[in-house]
């Protein structure tokens, strides 16, 4: 495909989800401040969007691997339930 091919097939795909991300930025920009620090989720969330922006390739494989747990060894116990979507500084 061409680019703009590529453009006219999922452009509108994409602003739509592009303005899903700034809503939700902008609803954690206006969330009132509960622990006096950044999530570590939003640590993560800022540094993938700064790998969409760098022009390099792979961008996919890049923020896959920013936000995944890279451990090879079991936790004892989960802090919890369910998956957060990166690792937690102390596994990062």
């Amino acid at each position: 495909m061409t680019r703009t091919e590529i453009v006219d097939l999922y452009f509108l795909e994409h602003r739509a989800r592009l303005l899903d991300v700034a809503a939700f930025l902008d609803r954690y920009d206006r969330g009132r401040d509960d622990t006096g620090e950044d999530d570590f989720r939003m640590t993560a969330y800022r540094e993938a969007i700064t790998l969409l922006l760098d022009g390099s390739g792979d961008r996919t494989a890049r923020i896959l691997a920013l936000m995944s747990d890279h451990s090879t060894e079991p936790i004892e116990q989960a802090g919890m339930k369910g998956a957060c979507g990166t690792p937690p500084p102390e596994t990062a």
